[in-house]
């Protein structure tokens, strides 16, 4: 399902159903006290705000599902470049090779056009409707197959990325880690699971914090496939009153920042409160 620009003169006009749900129950300002004291444009803007809002949580929920996506596929992937076998080690490194050098524009276009998106679709829309059914209306965007196809686009060529920074950090620790728990009856696999890789992902969380801030930036590209994500609607609202680009551009750019700043101060103290004793973070 496509999301639809909102009428400038009127209040934001739900595309989804999951627009229907107000973002805000009561102006804080009203757009009579914007254009006099900011101008008619960034009034333009201020009364479109649940519409450039409701793409910043589009943007949002396909960051969270390409990093998760990414992760589910990356993780595995490193351990495999890092103690798997020859064969193993060699379609992945290929693979990731083949995803890391094609650009995303390339990828998610040939996802959305070209791969059957509704195997895949068909049961996460069934998933959510019975969820629906169950808590009633959740204020999520709707999984069409523009979202899905930037998903799986996003999500793997994340995990090609991914899988570096977690080899890296698995290579990292010690050799002698895999010894001592071999010596005590482990083996290869309950090695990695219980002492190798709780250290390698503590020490993986600077590199994933520069991986977010890629994947954040980059769920803009799914503009190219219509995807509503807060890039789309900037554009919506920039054709409905071409003078308002400015400040629509300088909206979505505060957004963009405050996103990136506040994960990244998050990440900041998650890799502090779990560093390893000892060693820097």
């Amino acid at each position: 399902m496509e999301f639809v620009p909102a009428l400038a003169e009127t209040a934001v006009t739900a595309s989804t159903a999951s627009d229907a749900v107000p973002l805000f129950t009561e102006p804080i300002l009203s757009e009579e006290t914007v254009a006099e004291y900011l101008g008619e444009d960034w009034a333009f803007v201020y009364r479109n705000r649940e519409y450039l809002l409701w793409g910043t949580v589009v943007t949002i929920a396909l960051t969270i599902t390409s990093l998760l996506l990414g992760f589910l596929a990356g993780f595995p992937a490193g351990v495999i470049e890092a103690y798997g076998g020859g064969y193993s080690r060699a379609f992945v490194r290929k693979f990731g090779v083949l995803l890391r050098g094609t650009p995303i524009l390339v990828i998610m276009i040939y996802t959305f056009y070209v791969l059957p998106i509704g195997i895949v679709l068909d049961p996460v829309q069934s998933a959510l409707a019975g969820l629906d059914a169950v808590l009633g209306p959740i204020p999520v965007p709707d999984v069409g197959e523009a979202f899905m196809a930037a998903t799986l686009a996003l999500g793997f060529r994340s995990a090609a990325y991914q899988s570096q920074i977690f080899r890296g950090a698995l290579q990292n620790v010690d050799e002698g880690q895999m010894e001592a728990a071999r010596s005590i009856g482990m083996n290869r696999l309950e090695a990695i699971r219980h002492v190798i890789a709780p250290q390698a992902l503590r020490r993986s969380v600077p590199g994933f914090q520069n991986e977010f801030t890629i994947v954040l930036k980059d769920t803009s590209i799914a503009f190219a496939i219509g995807l509503g994500e807060l890039l789309k609607r900037s554009n919506d609202l920039f054709f409905q009153q071409t003078t308002a680009i400015l400040e629509v551009i300088i909206f979505a750019s505060l957004i963009y920042f405050v996103l990136t700043f506040s994960t990244n101060r998050t990440l900041d103290y998650v890799s502090n409160r779990f560093a390893i004793p000892g060693e820097s973070s």
